[in-house]
């Protein structure tokens, strides 16, 4: 048997490493980037609702109830985010409807018996609505089938779920 030594890989070795000595071909000149005009950003996403409004998704969140010292109060949204809220002013016997980060104007609600338009008013925080305790809006809100909405023209509709909170608020004022 024969032995090879180091010496024999030598020649082996050297011409492996000259031959990753050898130039690239030149490559050719890139054409510059054709340059577009800039398109315009997608207008903002609105739901994509059907005709029916009881089909819609409800806007995500959920309702917390709680006394206050001149009524009660029941907020309805999600991560600290309030979209909605009835509040109980027992005193004047009103249930006062807020929609934070909205604008005054006409808002329409719709409940499974009962759809209505109203007026909301501006405040510092957004929009709001006083409604007697007596009221049949309020107990076509919490009565409704699952559901009531509330929409207003340049906002995305609140799809509201109709669970007990609402009720306690109602009861709240009216005695």
């Amino acid at each position: 048997m024969r032995r090879l030594s180091l010496a024999s890989f030598a020649p082996i070795v050297g011409a492996a490493a000259l031959s990753g000595c050898i130039p690239a071909a030149p490559r050719p000149e890139a054409a510059p980037p054709v340059r577009q005009a800039p398109r315009p950003a997608p207008p903002a996403a609105r739901p994509v609702l059907g005709n029916d409004w009881r089909d819609w998704p409800l806007t995500p969140g959920d309702w917390r109830y709680q006394r206050t010292p001149t009524g009660s109060v029941a907020t309805f949204g999600t991560g600290g985010v309030n979209r909605l809220a009835l509040t109980c002013d027992l005193r004047a016997r009103q249930v006062r409807l807020d929609r934070p980060a909205s604008i005054a104007g006409a808002v329409t609600i719709r409940t499974s018996s009962t759809t209505r338009t109203v007026a909301m008013r501006g405040v510092a925080t957004g929009a709001e609505l006083a409604l007697p305790a007596a009221d049949p809006l309020l107990d076509a809100m919490a009565f409704s089938r699952g559901r009531f909405t509330i929409e207003q023209t340049g906002q995305v509709p609140l799809v509201i779920p109709a669970y007990a909170e609402i009720g306690r608020v109602i009861e709240d004022c009216r005695g």
